[in-house]
């Protein structure tokens, strides 16, 4: 049996879960989420606590059985801590602001690259090279990372581009010259 399906979720005090079904909303301080779940597993509340059980050991209901568990643990996380992704820009010339609610991008192309809001997350520049995504989906804020690391990735020569803040990016050796 899947050892992370197995442990029950704690539900905080502070933390309200309403099971309708296999759509499950949980609402606290910093927001609600809703998400519906896969029939195949069983979600039920149990004194404050979330329990997760599968009917059968088909592959599929086993594959499933841990990711609902977490899924669910990740869902109570962000309505009561968030989660935030930063990214840093590494190049002569790359910098990163906001306009109004959109992210404005100089990246070396010959225009600016523009992200617009994106309803329940949050972007931030402290710095003209560092951006920080906050949010309560962990799905959507990971998304929204990406999305913005796609715009230039880094490159193996010299590094430059979009990358995570605990990335580590692998350098290649250039070409050498005759001697």
């Amino acid at each position: 049996m899947s050892r992370i399906g197995k442990k029950p979720v704690a539900v905080p005090e502070n933390v309200q879960v309403n099971l309708n079904g296999n759509i499950l909303t949980v609402k606290g301080p910093k927001g609600e989420l809703t998400k519906e779940f896969r029939k195949e597993i069983n979600i039920a509340l149990e004194d404050k606590e979330i329990v997760v059980t599968r009917s059968s050991d088909h592959k599929l209901q086993r594959s499933l059985h841990g990711l609902t568990r977490t899924l669910i643990a990740n869902m109570i996380d962000g309505v009561t801590k968030g989660y935030e992704k930063s990214l840093d820009i590494v190049g002569v010339g790359y910098r990163a602001q906001k306009q109004g609610d959109k992210l404005v991008m100089q990246m070396g192309y010959s225009h600016p690259v523009e992200i617009p809001a994106i309803p329940g997350i949050e972007i931030e520049v402290p710095a003209p090279t560092k951006i920080l995504v906050k949010g309560i989906s962990k799905e959507l804020v990971g998304q929204v990372a990406a999305n913005i690391r796609k715009v230039r990735e880094p490159e193996p020569y010299k590094g430059k581009g979009i990358r995570y803040s605990d990335e580590v990016v692998r350098r290649k050796v250039g070409k050498t010259g005759k001697k």
